[in-house]
């Protein structure tokens, strides 16, 4: 009797597995709302707001979130949300395996590649290659090689690669060994690869010069720099914004950041307006060695210009205003940010408002305490902390 009763007991258990309604999509990414309907691009916010949680779900879930929002690099969001997972799985390279060919291979082989690099396997992003060899995912395999730092693994993939798999290396190819070499100090190794690509009548554009300049700069071969940029107008490409800027970002690198800015006079000169870029080395540049007022002046600058830039270009100015202790620029810098919805760390604004407190600006400071409580719900014990330790 008791062996039917156990017999009987497993085949409801069986049945009731069997007819269990699959989880959805929304009841993954947004369980507190498990009927609500949502867009692709709501899927993928939500998957990265749950890939980037603490501590980090652990493979099974996250193979689980990215499927739910059915990841896809068509769409750069989604491609963020793919980088985010693989970062989060690289101690797991299964399951980095079973993230590339659940939502990735065949149809997306070339990025699979990439998040192969990125999770520092090498030999699957090779063995991915040669399931499918193509120049697009010759590209894709240099790229990997970069990614993991493995400069030696990306020589010999460009110097074997193409004759033994029949794929034929265009311009995106040759730009990608060029970027190894100045990552790697070997950017003298730029002139008979370059000697290489004219032979086979691949055209050189801005990218390739640009590469090597910043690869020479990085090892200061001035001379080189030199040469990189005569044979640069010999090839047609003249000195663009792009080569501008790579040459005032190669100066500012180095610390020589007056003559990356004297570098940016002579191309106005010459009729080139600079870009939000092209301040946005200045500026990193004058950060790193504490020249404060320079930056204000640059800033100031891009202002009349009216050039915008990107949020981390924000960020690293109201950062270096707070170390500095000039609090009253900081805030001034956040408050034009703020209607953007952009939001320096939680150190940083941190910082700001102790800042501020410290200047006697107590209410200026819990002002910003609350705005951040209000957008960052999960924050809000860190920021009732600083609150509470606010003079009185």
């Amino acid at each position: 009797m008791a062996a039917a009763a156990r017999l009987f007991l497993r085949r409801r258990l069986s049945t009731a597995a069997a007819t269990a309604t699959p989880p959805t999509p929304a009841s993954i990414l947004n369980p507190s709302s498990p009927t609500t309907a949502l867009t692709s691009r709501e899927k993928t916010r939500l998957a990265i707001s749950l890939l980037k949680s603490s501590p980090p779900p652990p493979p099974d879930q996250i193979l689980s979130i990215c499927r739910a929002a059915a990841l896809s690099p068509k769409t750069h969001l989604d491609r963020v949300a793919l980088s985010l997972a693989t970062s989060r799985l690289s101690s797991s390279p299964d399951s980095v395996r079973d993230l590339t060919s659940s939502l990735l291979i065949p149809h997306h082989t070339s990025h699979a590649i990439v998040l192969f690099g990125q999770a520092g396997l090498l030999p699957d992003a090779i063995s991915t290659f040669q399931s499918s060899p193509s120049t697009k995912s010759l590209n894709a395999l240099l790229f990997a090689c970069l990614v993991s730092g493995n400069h030696a693994e990306a020589s010999r993939i460009f110097q074997t690669f193409p004759d033994a798999h029949n794929v034929k290396p265009d311009t995106e190819t040759f730009n990608a060994i060029i970027k190894s070499f100045a990552e790697s100090g070997t950017t003298r190794s730029f002139y008979s690869v370059f000697d290489e690509m004219c032979k086979k009548g691949v055209k050189p554009i801005a990218t390739t010069f640009t590469r090597a300049i910043a690869g020479f700069y990085k090892e200061e071969r001035f001379d080189d720099v030199e040469k990189v940029i005569e044979l640069m107008k010999k090839h047609g490409c003249g000195e663009s914004l792009q080569v501008y800027n790579a040459r005032v970002q190669g100066l500012c690198k180095l610390g020589r950041n007056d003559e990356a800015k004297a570098l940016m006079n002579e191309m106005v000169k010459k009729g080139t307006k600079p870009s939000w870029v092209t301040y946005n080395h200045l500026v990193y540049g004058y950060c790193k060695v504490g020249n404060l007022e320079e930056v204000k002046q640059l800033y100031k600058e891009m202002g009349q210009k009216r050039l915008v830039g990107d949020s981390s270009f924000y960020f690293t100015v109201i950062f270096h205003l707070c170390k500095s202790g000039d609090f009253d620029t900081a805030l001034g810098v956040y408050n034009e940010i703020a209607p953007r919805n952009w939001v320096p760390c939680f150190s940083t604004m941190k910082m700001l408002v102790n800042g501020l407190a410290g200047s006697s600006r107590i209410d200026e400071a819990k002002g910003i305490i609350q705005k951040m409580k209000e957008k960052f719900p999960d924050k809000d014990e860190p920021w009732k902390e600083v609150e509470e330790a606010l003079p009185q």
